[in-house]
């Protein structure tokens, strides 16, 4: 899926192909063109990659998207598909990524850096830091929040130089709902929370967690947590692995090719 490529073109298109579909979900402040090179690299190892916007992007809206929208938006995609896709998502994309798995929408799933659901405790302070644009004002739920420079290079780009954290920000950061930040921060408060992943579910299918060591948005204890939870699935295959002197950019830095041959050996497995 091309970044000018429609949701309903990149469906068709990966039907048509009769090739195993591959979806990838990006996280927040970060555009589907994020994904590029990751779904080139995985159409020419024989895939069907799509990178679907997220719902307010792909409708040209601006209203405020809760993770329960964003999750019916995927895995009305997912079904459209004439055969379960393989999942793979970053960050809240991680997230959204698992909460499909177990409802049986994925054929595998790599959740890389993903945010929090309930149930997962660590709260490290560098999580609370990168999140702070968002959660300093409460009207931000209401709203879209964009990261300035310097906020980008503390919750993204930390583990690459000054030079290719800017680089990065231009190119693939952009303004993202602030609703699902505040969601995730009340989910263990929240006995309702839409920030919940079944993770018992027989259907959810084999799951790989990526962790990068000096993620500040998402650290090691967090997707450490998220793992040890999903490890409760007796049905399925769940892996870890954990990715020294990275950080929350590992998917869009000079060293996503490492990320993505970890997540193609993976899909390659079982999809």
């Amino acid at each position: 899926m091309t970044t000018i490529e429609t949701i309903a073109d990149a469906v068709a298109r990966a039907n048509a192909s009769n090739r195993q579909p591959v979806m990838f979900i990006h996280g927040l402040w970060l555009r589907p063109s994020s994904w590029d090179r990751w779904a080139g690299m995985f159409e020419t190892a024989g895939y069907a990659a799509l990178a679907p916007s997220w719902p307010a992007e792909a409708g040209g809206a601006m209203a405020p998207e809760t993770i329960g929208e964003v999750v019916a938006h995927f895995a009305d995609i997912a079904g459209r598909l004439g055969r379960r896709p393989a999942v793979i998502g970053h960050a809240f994309g991680g997230l959204i990524a698992q909460v499909l798995a177990g409802r049986g929408c994925s054929a595998a799933t790599v959740a890389i850096d993903p945010a929090p659901f309930r149930g997962v405790l660590p709260l490290p302070v560098s999580a609370l830091r990168s999140a702070w644009p968002v959660l300093r004002n409460p009207a931000n739920a209401g709203r879209q929040v964009a990261l300035t420079a310097q906020e980008f290079r503390y919750a993204f780009a930390n583990a690459v130089s000054a030079t290719e954290s800017e680089d990065l920000y231009d190119a693939y950061q952009a303004p993202a709902p602030g609703k699902p930040i505040f969601q995730a921060a009340a989910a263990n408060l929240n006995p309702w929370t839409e920030a919940r992943v079944d993770v018992e579910a027989a259907e959810r299918g084999p799951l790989l967690i990526i962790s990068g060591e000096h993620d500040h948005t998402v650290p090691p204890p967090v997707v450490r947590a998220a793992y040890t939870r999903q490890r409760r699935n007796m049905e399925a295959i769940t892996e870890f692995k954990a990715l020294p002197d990275r950080g929350h950019s590992l998917t869009i830095d000079a060293g996503w090719r490492e990320v993505a041959d970890i997540a193609l050996a993976f899909v390659e497995r079982f999809a």
